[in-house]
């Protein structure tokens, strides 16, 4: 037994060791790790949706797979697991650090793109009036309900709403189906004066006066879709705006050639590639509407113009009619090249009596283009051959996509090896082997998606929809930058130092287009040279400055129009060190602040009786008189000549007497001036020029009295005097005075 004891004791020690091994294990003073842990174990999201959980308590190196990578893509960094979703399914991702690993259940939905819409998107009519709007795509049980029914009633049958005036005032209509609601704005306004046809002037324009677009293929990146925007007002003859008891409408129309365009949809690929461009998908010759995106509400798209008039919307806040986000293509119904498509505007009173009609343009072109040192070419041009890839030119057949295949390869071969390129290629979901892989395998690139652009400009929400990502810079800076130094291809000279159009023509439209086209496309100095881009925009280094924000820090009209400039016109915006002039005169000046606070565009300025600047001048880079002879059918049909609309019976039957309140300041023209200027103070105000200003000192006048049709006035005392066109009235015309 003595000699047993010690051997059972030992053995009792050695269960006693075993059973408390882990706690010895942790003996040596190191805490035992919590095994491999992720924030979420089941995801759901949205096809092009990223979702980021947070990984914690890894051990070694970290890696994420997807199960599926046509389903959701997985990227692993810095702790944070980053999931893209790709199309509609389910599967698994799993993350593995060196000791375990972990699922995730990730089920990704497809974007539900709006299909609930409803025809015409907004109701202005008078108390008693009843109006209809179509309901299309509806899924399930459709209702409808007014949320003021002393305002107006709303009822449902058959795809129709059909909505009855009671009381004026504003209300909304929510328009209900099982998976969708729409918010319509109604007005009604009491019961007006019977309208007169032919008692009313419209005015339409397009905001840009030129809208570019990709071309016919989208299937490898997309810079701009295909969108323009239409804007039209109603005056009635007494002056006065009209904005409601009217619709607009607009359709295709034959312009001066016979060229009409009435549909889009055959005439590029761009319906095929949309939904992976931005994720949304509206139908056939349907356009996105960038309007509300930046809240992901959307508004509804419109209508390529067609023989079928399409309906146009009021905005409460720019007091217009507007049709956004129009696709239309520089090719006509016989595919030629048209870049100045024409439409017919139509007003009508709650009757569908027609009130006024007008023709304008909605210019586009496919101009905006790389090809000139992009395109896969044999040359050994020094300008072409500094833009092909190391790896050589792709040589792809179709000529639409060879040069923007170029463009992406390059921008691989300067950018792969990049860490913020990296990150910006899983963010985006493309493929990790660069943008050229991404689009070989089906997916286009979106520039602005990394990019940002504010030409993506949603203007109910004031912001870009396109706002880039960090650390990447914005389009319009990369692009000028980049290309200031670059040759062209013609002449060998660096953009930057080339100071007339065809520098900023190699890219934009210009070469065929004629995107400056406007008045002050023909404006010389004195030794005939012609304005140029430059004049107003400054070099390329300058329109890319980091300083500078695109499409918001434009030129204003009063940096050359102004009392420090010769006969109060400029021939450059810009002072000797390249600066926007800021005079101290503000006659001719845009709105501040406009469309947001710290910007003062053109294109969303306002002048005498409410009406926009375009209305009357035309749109940027096409002021009235333009070289094209369609962007001058307008100004014709209203006044009987070309140029800005500035004859007071285009919207006056009767001209009002003024001294100061006509557009920027003008008094009355004609008979009725010759008494009534005879109390006006002749030296001016703070709020009204002298007659000076616009007359001039001398019996020549200046250009800006000079008149645009010839006129007969009867000057009383001093007889009858017949002026011909383009004669500059000054106060010596009548009286006597200097000679010049």
């Amino acid at each position: 037994m003595r000699v047993r004891f010690p051997v059972l004791q030992f053995l009792l020690f050695l269960c006693a060791l075993f059973a408390f091994s882990p706690v010895f294990a942790k003996s040596d003073g190191r805490a035992q790790s919590s095994p491999l842990a992720v924030s979420q174990t089941s995801v759901t999201l949205k096809v092009g949706g990223v979702a980021t959980l947070t990984v914690t308590n890894t051990s070694g190196t970290v890696s994420a797979s997807s199960g599926d990578k046509s389903i959701v893509t997985a990227a692993y960094a810095n702790k944070v697991l980053t999931l893209k979703g790709v199309k509609a399914g389910s599967t698994k991702v799993t993350v593995k650090d060196s000791k375990t690993s972990v699922s995730i259940a990730v089920k990704v939905d497809a974007v539900i793109v709006s299909s609930l819409t409803a025809s015409p998107t907004s109701v202005v009519m008078v108390v008693g009036a009843t109006s209809g709007i179509t309901v299309s795509n509806a899924s399930g049980t459709v209702t409808v309900s007014s949320a003021n029914k002393a305002v107006a009633t709303a009822s449902y049958a058959s795809g129709i709403v059909t909505v009855k005036g009671v009381a004026a005032g504003s209300t909304t209509l929510i328009i209900k189906d099982s998976k969708q609601t729409l918010t319509l704005p109604v007005t009604i306004t009491a019961v007006p004066v019977p309208p007169v046809a032919g008692n009313y002037t419209l005015l339409a324009w397009n905001d840009l006066g030129m809208h570019c677009m990709d071309g016919l293929d989208f299937s490898v990146f997309a810079i701009l879709p295909p969108y323009n925007t239409l804007h039209a007002q109603l005056k009635d003859k007494a002056g006065k705006l009209v904005t409601s008891g009217v619709t607009l409408t607009y359709e295709a129309v034959a312009d001066s050639t016979g060229s009409i365009n009435t549909n889009s949809y055959t005439k590029t690929n761009f319906w095929g590639w949309v939904g992976s461009l931005v994720g949304l998908q509206p139908a056939n010759d349907i356009g996105l509407n960038l309007d509300g995106l930046a809240t992901g509400n959307p508004a509804p798209g419109n209508e390529t113009p067609s023989l079928v008039p399409a309906p146009m919307a009021y905005n409460t806040e720019y007091r217009w009619f507007e049709a956004e986000g129009i696709p239309i293509t520089p090719f006509d119904d016989q595919g030629k090249k048209n870049f100045y498509p024409t439409v017919k505007v139509v007003a009508k009173d709650v009757n569908g009596k027609q009130l006024a009609s007008t023709t304008t343009v909605l210019p586009v072109s496919d101009e905006m283009t790389c090809k000139a040192c992009h395109t896969s070419t044999a040359s050994s041009n020094p300008a072409e051959v500094a833009a092909k890839p190391a790896a050589g030119w792709v040589n792809d057949a179709n000529l639409d996509k060879d040069w923007k295949r170029n463009i992406l390869r390059l921008h691989d071969e300067k950018q792969l090896t990049n860490s913020l390129y990296q990150s910006a290629l899983i963010q985006s979901g493309y493929n990790t082997g660069g943008l050229l892989a991404t689009a070989d395998a089906g997916k286009p690139v979106l520039c602005a998606g990394c990019h940002a652009s504010n030409a993506y400009f949603d203007k109910q929400n004031k912001k870009t929809v396109m706002g880039g990502m960090a650390g990447i810079r914005p389009f319009t800076q990369v692009l000028h930058t980049k290309h200031a130094l670059v040759k062209d291809p013609s002449t060998q000279l660096a953009l930057d130092s080339n100071g007339d159009r065809t520098a900023c023509y190699l890219c934009h439209p210009g070469s065929a287009t004629k995107c400056l086209r406007g008045a002050m496309s023909k404006a010389a100095d004195t030794s005939g040279k012609l304005m140029s881009c430059q004049s107003c925009h400054g070099n390329m280094a300058a329109v890319g400055s980091p300083a500078r924000q695109g499409w918001y820090n434009e030129p204003t009209c009063e940096s050359c129009h102004n009392s420090a400039a010769t006969n109060k016109r400029a021939m450059s915006a810009l002072n000797a060190s390249g600066v926007a002039i800021v005079p101290s005169d503000h006659t001719f000046a845009t709105n501040a602040n406009a469309p947001v606070p710290g910007l003062n565009l053109y294109r969303f300025s306002t002048g005498h009786g409410g009406l926009q600047c375009e209305a009357c001048h035309g749109a940027t880079h096409a002021e009235y008189p333009s070289s094209h002879v369609d962007d001058n059918t307008q100004s014709l049909a209203v006044q009987g000549h070309t140029g800005t609309i500035a004859e007071c019976k285009a919207c006056h039957s009767v001209v009002p007497t003024t001294v100061n309140g006509g557009p920027h300041g003008m008094h009355t023209t004609g008979d009725a001036w010759v008494k009534a200027h005879e109390s006006a103070n002749k030296n001016g105000t703070a709020t009204t020029p002298s007659c000076a200003y616009c007359h001039g000192t001398t019996s020549a006048g200046t250009p800006l009295s000079a008149i645009k049709v010839a006129k007969t006035v009867n000057a009383g005392d001093f007889g009858i005097k017949n002026w011909p066109v383009a004669y500059q009235v000054s106060c010596f015309s009548c009286h006597n005075g200097p000679n010049p």
